[in-house]
């Protein structure tokens, strides 16, 4: 049952009472959308909040019919914009599927209603915060410090099912390079 990796999700990494917990679990719905679907497109405001149960997707920022990868999602976590769900403004990124994904879908006003019953979920959301925060900074300064073949290589060390996963063209720029940069890289390594 796709909701009890929410469950096991929450289980296992926030301190939620058991009965909040299973109640909050159960109230997701299961979505499944097809291969290159945006689930949130730049300038809508994010009404869900959204766990990815199956599937792989990019997070990117697109201008001028340029886009940039900034994420990836392969494995079960959650794949929001935080801010415009708990700010109700709009988005600047994009999120795309690229397979079949299974989606557990909650809406605002419900998560709303169990942030207000259940001390916990105030809990989750500054440690949701806290981690995007961390994870923005250390992945800025990555891109920042690193030379090319080092970002393939914490890839690889950090992120490899990213590499089995991911189309390369899709990695190149998140790695802000070429394929053909990407390519003679992975051949050296």
């Amino acid at each position: 049952m796709t909701n009890e990796k929410i469950f096991h999700f929450f289980n296992s990494l926030f301190p939620f009472n058991q009965e909040g917990l299973k109640e909050f679990a159960a109230s997701f719905e299961t979505k499944t959308y097809p291969k290159n679907t945006l689930i949130i497109q730049q300038e809508s405001i994010v009404k869900k909040l959204m766990f990815l149960s199956s599937g792989s997707l990019r997070e990117f920022f697109a201008k001028d019919d340029k886009e940039m990868n900034t994420d990836f999602f392969v494995k079960p976590q959650f794949i929001n914009d935080f801010y415009s769900l708990m700010h109700a403004t709009p988005t600047k990124k994009n999120i795309q599927t690229l397979t079949e994904v299974t989606v557990l879908e909650l809406n605002i006003d419900v998560f709303h209603d169990f942030l207000e019953r259940y001390q916990c979920g105030k809990n989750f959301v500054d440690e949701i915060f806290k981690d995007i925060i961390a994870k923005k900074e250390d992945e800025e300064f990555k891109h920042f410090s690193l030379t090319p073949d080092e970002l393939y290589l914490d890839l690889l060390s950090n992120k490899p099912e990213w590499l089995q996963e991911i189309p390369l063209y899709h990695i190149a720029t998140y790695l802000r390079m070429t394929p053909e940069t990407l390519s003679r890289i992975r051949k050296r390594n």
